[in-house]
C-alpha cells in the first residue's frame, strides 16, 4: 500500500504494508539510520522520533497511523534551535559512551526542553524515564539537558 509522509521536511511516498513500523520505513526504505532498533516493544526509547511534535516510539508506531503527519528524526533535529542546543551540549559534555541510545535520548531531551525550558532534576528524571542507556550515562545526560537549558552544570572529571 502506498503512504505519503513528510520526514525532515521532505515528502516521501513509500509502498509498504500498513502494519509496518515507522522505524523500518525510516531505516530500510528511506535510509535514515539514526533512529535505532532497541527492544521492538517501545520500552527502551532508542527509536524515538517526533511525529507532529510528539515524541513517539517508532518501533511500535504503524505507518498507517502516521498519515500526513510531519516526522522529525535525529538527522534533522539539529536544525531546530533547541535540538541544536541539545546536540551541542551532548558533544561538549561527551555524553555518549557506546552511543547506541543517544539518538532517542536527544529526541526525548529536545521534547522536554520544548515543554519545560528550565527543567529541574526531577523533571528530567521523570521525562527521560523509559529512555534506557546501557552504559548508564544518566548523570551526563542530565547535565547536558541542564547545559542546553542554560542552567549551570558541574562537569564530571
Amino acid at each position: 500500500m502506498a503512504f505519503t509522509l513528510t520526514v525532515n521536511g521532505t515528502s516521501h511516498t513509500v509502498d509498504v504494508d500498513e502494519a509496518t513500523p515507522l522505524l523500518w520505513v525510516l531505516r530500510d526504505v528511506l535510509d535514515l539510520k539514526g533512529s535505532k532498533y532497541g527492544c521492538g516493544s517501545g520500552l527502551c526509547g532508542a527509536c524515538t522520533v517526533h511525529v507532529n511534535g510528539v515524541a513517539v516510539r517508532s518501533c511500535v508506531t504503524p505507518i498507517a497511523s502516521v498519515g500526513d503527519s510531519k516526522v522529525t528524526t535525529i538527522e534533522a533535529i539539529g536544525a531546530t534551535e533547541i535540538g541544536k542546543k541539545v546536540q551541542d551540549a551532548w558533544i561538549e559534555l561527551d555524553v555518549a559512551q557506546c552511543g547506541y541510545c543517544q539518538a532517542g535520548q536527544i529526541m526525548s531531551a529536545t521534547k522536554l526542553l520544548e515543554q519545560t525550558p528550565k527543567p529541574t532534576d526531577a523533571d528530567i528524571d521523570a521525562h527521560m524515564t523509559g529512555n534506557i542507556c546501557r552504559c548508564a550515562t544518566y548523570n551526563r545526560i542530565r547535565a547536558a539537558i541542564k547545559l542546553a537549558s542554560g542552567q549551570p552544570v558541574v562537569k564530571e572529571a
